[in-house]
């Protein structure tokens, strides 16, 4: 059953295999709520970008941005306040593989467009931020099996967990509750995923940090 204290729009965020859509997956099914998957599999430059960062770095970019903004859009259409929205992404977060992977040029460009964008996209009332450890996250990657992820190094994850730790310590756009998910699944457990919910209810304003039980 719904929680009607949990705010309406909710965001699950996290490095690659932190388990972000899976736990934004969970959290719809408990709040009888409608799920956001983040359209990652479509993009057709990844294969690519993963085997050629530098090659690829921009068309993938530019086709998270749009597909991201587009699904915003279609957000703004639908009736929040009737029916709690989980969302397995941020908008705001698509700037930061943009300066792990862009030159300076691309950038520049990039900017002008993601600033024009995200003018315009509904900010979330919640946001829960997903860490892990690197070795936990490179075990949850190969084990998935996706093709395109075999090429992921683990100094690649590394930047990206320094660059998401930095982004949600700056963070300040929605209340932040962080989660550290190495030693816990929260989507195996229904009482814990329940605890979660929660916690969550109990978060108004600021960053606030999860520990189970």
């Amino acid at each position: 059953m719904a929680n009607p204290d949990v705010p309406r729009y909710l965001v699950v965020e996290g490095p690659i295999g932190v388990g972000k859509t899976t736990l934004a997956e969970a959290l719809a099914q408990e709040l009888t709520g409608r799920f956001v998957r983040e359209e990652v599999d479509e993009n057709p430059f990844l294969t690519k970008f993963y085997k050629d960062m530098r090659s690829y770095a921009f068309q993938t970019q530019l086709f998270f941005l749009l597909s991201r903004y587009r699904q915003q859009t279609e957000l703004l259409q639908q009736d929040l306040f009737r029916r709690t929205t989980v969302a397995d992404y941020l908008f705001a977060k698509d700037r930061l593989f943009a300066y792990l992977t862009l030159d300076s040029e691309e950038l520049k460009l990039y900017e002008r467009l993601h600033g024009m964008l995200d003018e315009k996209v509904l900010k979330p009332d919640l946001v829960l931020y997903l860490q892990a450890s690197v070795e936990v996250l490179l075990e949850r990657v190969r084990g998935r099996g996706r093709s395109y992820e075999r090429a992921i190094s683990r100094e690649y994850l590394e930047e990206v967990v320094r660059a998401y730790n930095y982004f949600f310590f700056h963070y300040t756009q929605s209340p932040l509750l962080v989660v550290n998910t190495s030693e816990v699944d929260l989507t195996r457990d229904p009482a814990m995923l329940k605890d979660l919910v929660r916690h969550m209810a109990e978060v108004k304003s600021g960053t606030h940090y999860y520990k189970p039980g």
